[in-house]
């Protein structure tokens, strides 16, 4: 036996209110023209009947949903749930939904999110691309006239909003600070999960022929590692670059083991906190003391940091100021569709704790 359906329907409140479902179906999608004492019949009768809008039968004929969609790098991952957080604040106050998806920095997953977000004719994205070099994906929707807003990266070939930080500029503070330390090999550990971040590990001294656009945020990072070493006058050893391929803290613990094990640097600067969480346990598991055996230096603030003996220094980006401001652009974009494209870019804060000592105090302890 079909099972039967109990779902109060527009015609059901049309019924109840004793008029026509077209004027049941204006006055519940906020479209046409209705009396305000009709639509406030057909308000009371949906409430008596506990109505619930059909949001997607709204859109087919409104050609809005009052929605957003987010396609964020990884959901799981600490950043992208603080921004989350940000975004879906600003969508509350706009009376809007939030569709969540996650491409695990895999570009066909991200295209595959893009589209299904796309059927379910959501009113614009956020994205945080996997690869800013491969975004084809995003154009197309952008040219269908759907707004498209940029969190943590930026195309420069693309007309889209977007918030970020400088990569680079936070990556050689942070580098510089380890090498006034006295610390002259720093291992990095970091993804370079595209191609043509991948290409300064491979070749780091010539790093100027690269094209700071085209890199992502792994591999801003690592140019920012490069250009505090250039700029000090200290060489870059190729093995102290570890490229994990991938976005996960499983590769960054066996990366670390190995540069541990291989090359034993005096610090490490992990470049966001999935590579530290496999960082910080790849040191622990060799019983490394921090910092009198390693200074450690992470990307990205996490609570469980301060809560380590030592406290871990890091590069602390305003992540959900960052998630407000990127949903405050895309509900300006999806209002004012033709303002000039912006950039905001925020200041990270270095919070400097126990984690990084100087070189020197390091070699006079462990001649004690």
């Amino acid at each position: 036996m079909k099972k039967k359906n109990n779902r109060i329907t527009i015609n059901d409140v049309a019924r109840k209110a004793g008029v026509s479902s077209a004027a049941a179906g204006r006055a519940l999608g906020n479209y046409g023209y209705v009396s305000e004492e009709i639509k406030e019949k057909i308000m009371r009768a949906a409430a008596d009947l506990g109505y619930v809008a059909n949001q997607v039968a709204r859109a087919m004929i409104t050609g809005k949903s009052q929605t957003i969609g987010v396609v964020g790098a990884d959901i799981s991952n600490p950043f992208f749930a603080e921004a989350l957080r940000g975004i879906s604040d600003v969508a509350r106050r706009h009376e809007f939904g939030v569709l969540i998806t996650s491409s695990d920095e895999e570009v066909p997953r991200e295209q595959d999110a893009v589209r299904i977000l796309l059927e379910k004719q959501v009113d614009g994205l956020i994205v945080s691309p996997a690869d800013i070099n491969n975004c084809r994906h995003l154009q197309q929707a952008i040219s269908q006239g759907i707004p498209v807003a940029l969190l943590d990266r930026q195309l420069s070939t693309l007309a889209a909003d977007a918030v970020l930080i400088d990569n680079v500029h936070a990556s050689r503070e942070a580098t510089r600070y380890l090498l006034s330390c006295g610390h002259h090999r720093i291992a990095i550990i970091t993804e370079l999960s595209s191609d043509y971040d991948a290409r300064l590990a491979l070749e780091p001294e010539h790093f100027s022929r690269i094209d700071a656009t085209r890199l992502n945020s792994s591999g801003s990072r690592l140019l920012g590692y490069l250009l505090a070493h250039h700029e000090m006058g200290i060489p870059v050893e190729r093995a102290l670059i570890r490229r994990t391929g991938k976005y996960c803290a499983q590769r960054a613990y066996e990366e670390t083991l190995s540069v541990l094990d291989e090359v034993r640097p005096g610090a490490i600067f992990a470049v966001d906190n999935v590579m530290t969480q496999g960082a910080y346990r790849a040191v622990r598991e060799r019983e490394i003391a921090i910092p009198d055996g390693l200074s450690f230096f992470a990307f990205d603030e996490l609570d469980w940091l301060t809560l380590t003996t030592p406290r871990i220094s890091t590069v602390a980006q305003p992540i959900y100021k960052m998630g407000v401001h990127v949903a405050e652009l895309l509900f300006r974009r999806i209002s004012q569709p033709d303002l000039p494209v912006s950039w905001q870019t925020w200041q990270v804060e270095m919070k400097l704790r126990e984690s990084v000592a100087k070189a020197g105090e390091v070699a006079a302890k462990q001649d004690i």
